[in-house]
């Protein structure tokens, strides 16, 4: 059955973005980040929605501007649609119930997948930005079990503080140097960690650099979105 396109303004993209009211420095890498997206992408900052009402508060009571921006990506001609805070995996289920075309809250949704793959006596290990907001709900929302071990960026690293502060300009050596050392700390006290999801999306600009110290795979917001594009916009192959 052939589907008549929706109308549409603007053309050429398929992956809608929402993005958080922040006012840090972003890095080629970042979901956030015309430069990390090898395609076009359409981005929508939730104006007066901030990573904390999302990670220390409730991020269902900003439920209505989210799915208002959802709806807004969809008219533009989204065709799935990602967050910039892995922390909204605790409203998956609210979202995806109001979207239209497929939804991705966050990082964790890799999880079950990717502990699917793991040799036997290896296990998924997450890296997360602040380990004490991280929930059951977080887990119960993407498919994924709680009580996987945990490497927390820490509170005063310059990661974290320059995202609290919103640093206009960042040292990117010395938050690569943070994100390597907080893998460092749980690979020594986890080695049976076989794969690392990055729950932050400011993070994928060090994916890189974990996976050629660690020799582990590394999954992020950047190679959910790539699957998820994969499946929409398949390749093509000569005949």
């Amino acid at each position: 059955m052939t589907m008549t396109p929706p109308r549409r303004t603007v053309h050429g993209q398929t992956v809608g973005i929402i993005v958080l009211d922040t006012g840090f420095a972003r890095l080629p890498g970042d979901i956030a980040h015309a430069d990390t997206w090898p395609f076009p992408v359409q981005f929508r900052i939730v104006r007066g929605v901030r990573p904390t009402d999302v990670i220390e508060g409730d991020p269902r009571v900003a439920l209505s501007a989210f799915r208002e921006a959802i709806d807004d990506l969809v008219a533009l001609g989204a065709g799935a649609i990602t967050t910039s805070c892995g922390f909204l995996a605790a409203v998956q289920d609210e979202l995806t119930h109001h979207s239209p075309v497929p939804f991705f809250s966050s990082a964790l949704l890799q999880i079950p997948l990717v502990a699917r793959t793991l040799p036997h006596g290896q296990r998924v290990g997450l890296i997360v930005s602040d380990a004490a907001a991280l929930q059951e709900r977080h887990f119960r929302n993407v498919g994924a079990e709680p009580g996987l071990p945990m490497g927390e960026l820490p509170f005063d690293g310059p990661i974290r503080a320059n995202m609290r502060g919103n640093a206009q300009s960042v040292d990117p050596a010395a938050q690569e140097r943070d994100a390597l050392e907080t893998v460092e700390t749980l690979l020594a006290t986890h080695p049976d960690i076989g794969a690392l999801v990055l729950e932050c999306a400011n993070l994928p600009p060090y994916s890189a650099a974990i996976a050629r110290r660690f020799g582990r795979p590394v999954y992020d917001i950047v190679t959910l979105v790539h699957w998820m594009r994969g499946a929409m916009v398949p390749p093509r192959y000569p005949a």
